[in-house]
């Protein structure tokens, strides 16, 4: 049945005078009439007509259901909003304590606050999940705020419901005590049994990760976008322990032997006597891996190597342009480059050579980081009756030793004894697994602790880390300066060095470069007399106390060197190219007691992206005394 159009009067015309927004209303309501419409068979029913005052009556209803529909969702979400609030802090505590549990080995514990962290996390989840929340969400002022908590609410939920429950059988499978070498053999168990949790826990913190990474904090109010940042921060943390530990978890089984037998190569580097990536190779021990088991095989010394009348393998140009076949050739200078994948290559291949055996991987460290495992072991006792401890190991290893025995082959009894003694200690499960692994990951954040794998995929999971010993393969992240020093005199003089370095960032130029500045300053503390003659060595200076160091400075990738002054006088350097990096080069001498000041301008590549070049990141090589280092931010750059 067919309905007509409403039927109403004409509207009156108001009077005019005084009154004239007055008008006379319609005497009475509109009436509807309904009535029967024939029509012929096969023709469709006419459309009804559609009266303004219908129309306006439904974009009115409609109107004043969507503000009843936001009024009552903003007092939902207002109150669910307070309690989400109220779920989160509760939670942001037991965080902090369940870290605190689990640092302590207190598993039981953690356990309990764990299930009351999903609790509050689950309850701050619901809270922000319902309607309301999506409509608020898209609101002006407040929408951006609404949908930071809901997603902040959502990123902690599925962290505490999927990834802290893996990593806490994690942490209570893996307890130092059971990971410790007992009688030579370490158990490689529980390291198996690890590895899928802790790629499990990994992958929900990168997911979390991945779900705040889009909050833009710049349309938050203060607190939240703190609270944002902070968690920003935490995450980033927890995904870099949490991956070294999945990359331990995988790779150590391996490499103790899990799969097969494994050689290894360990170099003693002596600070002594300077290198790039920290001292010259002396002493070394060759281990063997299987199933966890480690026993020493072979040790001795570069000088035991002997030099190669030729190149051992052929060096790139860039590599022979700053450091001539040199590296190829002699035991002792394969790690005059920073670089040490290469230097690592260039001892296998050398060992090889010696002793027909190609070794499955190479491994670096100093006096300085066993002076670290002394601190938890405690004293070794030496063949010769002395106790070495972390208190005297550096001094002993690194200067004593020279005049307590003038003979080179009585030095060298004497480094391969200590490293060997230090090596049995650690092995038999002596001291305390938790402060051996502090201690390790010190020596290891210092660049003392290096590794290099002849196994492409166990090297390509070593990259990026502070083990692998190489600079960056790309400064997206910040321009890298690199500052490392070979040792000049021909003696073991770096021992009295002492390094201070500071770097900052400057202004942004119109091609979207931007220049670092860097103050170097180098120092001696040697005495002006008394001496061992293999101290002061060849005396390259040309006086036997003078310290000459070749100090090298590596630009960031696609950058290169301004300049180098002295006193504020240019002064002539080498230069050359490493990786895509420019490197600057030139030679400091130091009378006893004296200190030598440089100041470099490098420039970076062009740089696209602002936060690419605001806080730059410094290396240095490991001395016997730490540097003491600066790093400035510049101002950021903006490109249009």
């Amino acid at each position: 049945m067919e309905h007509e159009g409403q039927q109403g009067q004409e509207p009156q015309t108001p009077p005019a005078g005084p009154a004239r927004y007055a008008f006379t209303p319609p005497e009475a309501p509109p009436k509807i009439e309904f009535k029967r419409v024939r029509r012929a068979p096969g023709k469709p029913p006419e459309k009804p007509e559609r009266g303004g005052f219908k129309l306006q009556r439904w974009h009115l209803l409609t109107a004043t259901g969507l503000v009843l529909a936001l009024i009552m969702s903003l007092g939902w979400v207002g109150v669910d909003g307070w309690r989400a609030k109220g779920h989160l802090q509760i939670a942001a505590g037991l965080f902090v304590q369940l870290q605190q549990q689990v640092q302590r080995g207190d598993v039981s514990a953690a356990r309990g606050t764990l299930a009351a962290l999903q609790s509050e996390t689950k309850a701050a989840r619901e809270s922000t999940g319902g309607f309301g929340w999506t409509l608020t969400g898209h609101l002006p002022l407040i929408g951006d705020d609404l949908q930071a908590v809901r997603t902040v609410a959502y990123v902690l939920d599925d962290l505490a419901g999927n990834g802290l429950p893996a990593l806490l059988d994690v942490a209570a499978g893996l307890d130092p005590h059971r990971l410790a070498p007992r009688n030579g053999r370490i158990d490689l168990t529980a390291l198996n049994a690890a590895a899928p949790r802790i790629a499990r826990g990994l992958a929900v913190i990168r997911r979390a990760q991945a779900g705040v990474a889009d909050i833009d904090t710049t349309s938050l109010v203060d607190k939240l976008a703190a609270a944002v940042t902070e968690l920003r921060t935490g995450l980033a943390e927890a995904e870099r322990i949490v991956a070294t530990a999945d990359r331990a978890a995988k790779l150590l089984p391996p490499m103790l032997g899990a799969n097969g037998p494994r050689t290894y190569l360990v170099l003693f580097q002596n600070n002594a006597e300077v290198r790039s990536t920290g001292g010259m190779p002396g002493a070394y021990l060759v281990i063997h891996a299987d199933a966890g088991a480690v026993t020493i095989t072979d040790q001795g010394t570069a000088a035991k190597i002997g030099t190669f009348p030729t190149p051992v393998r052929a060096l790139g140009v860039d590599e022979e342009g700053l450091y001539t076949e040199r590296p190829a050739i002699f035991p002792a200078d394969v790690n005059l480059s920073p670089d040490f994948p290469t230097a690592a290559e260039l001892a296998r291949t050398m060992y090889a050579k010696h002793s027909g055996i190609a070794v499955d991987g190479v491994l670096a460290t100093d006096p300085v980081a066993l002076s670290y495992l002394l601190r938890v072991t405690g004293p070794v006792r030496m063949p010769t009756g002395e106790s070495l401890s972390s208190e005297n190991a550096v001094r002993l290893l690194l200067s004593e030793v020279y005049a307590k025995y003038p003979n080179p082959s009585a030095q060298d009894a004497y480094f391969a004894g200590a490293a060997r003694d230090i090596f049995n200690a650690l092995i038999r499960g002596q001291g305390n697994p938790k402060g051996i692994i502090t201690e390790l990951s010190r020596a290891a954040g210092e660049r003392r602790l290096l590794m290099w794998s002849a196994d492409r995929d166990e090297q390509a999971a070593l990259a990026g880390t502070v083990l692998e010993g190489r600079l960056p393969n790309n400064d997206d992240a910040a321009p890298t300066v690199g500052v490392f020093l070979n040792d000049g005199s021909g003696g073991k003089l770096s021992y009295y060095l002492t390094q201070t370095a500071a770097l900052s960032g400057g202004e942004c130029t119109e091609d979207g470069t931007r220049e670092l500045h860097l103050k170097l300053t180098l120092g001696s503390t040697a005495p002006g007399a008394g001496l061992p003659s293999y101290v002061t060595g060849l005396a390259l200076s040309g006086d036997p106390y003078t310290v000459r160091t070749n100090a090298m400075v590596f630009s960031p990738i696609g950058g290169g060197i301004v300049g180098v002054t002295l006193n504020g006088k240019e002064v002539e350097f080498g230069s050359g190219v490493e990786r895509n990096r420019g490197v600057a080069v030139f030679t400091v001498d130091l009378g006893p007691g004296s200190s030598q000041t440089f100041d470099v301008t490098l420039q970076t590549a062009d740089q696209p992206r602002a936060a690419a070049g605001t806080m730059p990141r410094l290396w240095t090589t490991p001395g016997v005394r730490p540097w003491k280092t600066t790093v400035t931010a510049g101002p950021a750059c903006t490109r249009t």
